[in-house]
């Protein structure tokens, strides 16, 4: 097997090469039809793969900006099909329509925006979700600069329960969020 990405060290444990190999083989595949099709491989898909960890495995700091830059890649090939095939107004209706969505979870107070987590588990501390969201909310009211890699470098500290927002429900927003942000890019 070659190597697509540098291994971790021997004590370590870094991303399943197979699993890796296998998932860039596919999406090379699917980039370089004439067509992406739109049914077939997403940027969410890229954005969600995930990988076993195995010893001697790829590091994860070579794997992971390379998902980005391919989840990039493969959202300008889409916006640059749907604008050949319906222009660039149908374009920004589009991802008006679906920033609107996100929109109404801004308007939320402060430590309401998402719900808390189940049963005793700990979560994102709110505080530092909610400047993330006003960042956003800047970005859509004032057109302040905000890109989609400022919101896939963002790390939140866990919180206990009562002071933190369920990680899923914020994970899944800024997943939608990333999506808009490509769209404009």
């Amino acid at each position: 097997m070659t190597d697509m990405f540098p291994r971790v060290g021997f004590l370590h444990q870094g991303y399943d090469r197979e699993q890796v190999n296998e998932f860039f083989t596919n999406i090379r595949a699917a980039y370089e039809r004439e067509i992406i099709d739109p049914n077939g491989l997403t940027p969410m898909d890229i954005r969600h793969a995930a990988f076993d960890m195995r010893g001697r495995g790829y590091k994860t700091t070579a794997v992971d900006p390379a998902l980005d830059r391919l989840e990039d890649a493969f959202t300008a090939r889409i916006r640059d099909q749907f604008v050949q095939a319906n222009g660039l107004g149908a374009w920004h209706a589009q991802l008006a329509e679906r920033a609107q969505v996100l929109y109404e979870r801004l308007r939320r107070p402060k430590g309401e925006r998402f719900s808390r987590p189940k049963g005793l588990k700990r979560g994102y501390r709110a505080s530092t979700v909610d400047a993330l969201l006003d960042r956003i909310t800047a970005f859509f009211d004032k057109g302040q600069e905000l890109t989609a890699q400022d919101l896939r470098k963002e790390i939140f500290p866990r919180r206990a329960k009562w002071r933190s927002y369920d990680e899923s429900k914020v994970d899944a927003y800024l997943a939608r969020a990333i999506d808009i942000l490509q769209g404009v890019q």
